[in-house]
């Protein structure tokens, strides 16, 4: 067992927990978050499933509404990520066309008459219907983006490279056409299997997380 990472298990499970609907204003503006999901365990506790921070200045309120509020899959890869797995479990051929990013005009343009936009919308809905439903999270502070980015990526390879945070056999992320959702257990391709939570960095994130 990682002992760094059932120490990061616990800890961010004692942190304030958020669900949808929440207050953003109760949101730290810099920072990180773990995502919690329905029925997974790791650790004896609720199974972290997704770390994540943001680039932007005071922008991890926004980048939660992304994920939870905000119905455009081509702003959210969590979300993009979750829609495959829904399109991937029932064989929906629509999936082809989730995969399109829209984000500029020249895309709308060209995909404007080929996309079934109220199937996208349908699937965006669902994808909200299971985020908002299923996931809860935690959130805590680190104003310097270098510590910022720093942390969240030992985070992400300390949970990935624990055998002990396996997900269930029913894991929605094990019908992902991305073979590193499927393997890591994690609602994440970026960062896996790198540079875990040293000494120092437990030392650190300590001195962030508000317990």
């Amino acid at each position: 067992m990682s002992e760094e990472c059932r120490w990061l298990h616990h800890s961010l499970n004692r942190l304030t927990r958020f669900e949808f609907p929440f207050n953003k204003n109760q949101i730290p503006k810099v920072g990180i978050y773990a995502l919690f999901e329905e029925d997974e365990v790791g650790h004896g506790t609720d199974r972290i499933v997704r770390i994540g921070t943001h680039r932007g200045p005071g922008q991890l309120p926004s980048r939660l509404e992304q994920h939870f509020l905000k119905e455009n899959k081509d702003r959210s890869i969590f979300r993009k990520n979750v829609g495959r797995c829904l399109l991937n479990g029932d064989n929906d051929p629509f999936l082809k066309w989730w995969e399109i990013d829209l984000t500029t005009s020249e895309a709308k343009l060209e995909y404007r008459n080929s996309i079934d936009k109220d199937k996208l919308r349908m699937v965006e809905s669902r994808v909200s219907e299971y985020i908002r439903q299923r996931f809860t999270f935690v959130v805590f502070p680190v104003e310097e983006k270098e510590e910022r980015l720093r942390l969240e990526s030992r985070m992400i390879s300390t949970v990935s490279l624990c055998e002990d945070c396996s997900p269930l056999s029913d894991w929605l992320g094990l019908f992902s056409p991305k073979e590193k959702i499927r393997k890591s257990g994690l609602w994440l391709e970026q960062g896996l299997w790198k540079e875990p939570l040293s000494t120092s960095d437990v030392d650190r994130l300590r001195s962030h997380l508000p317990l």
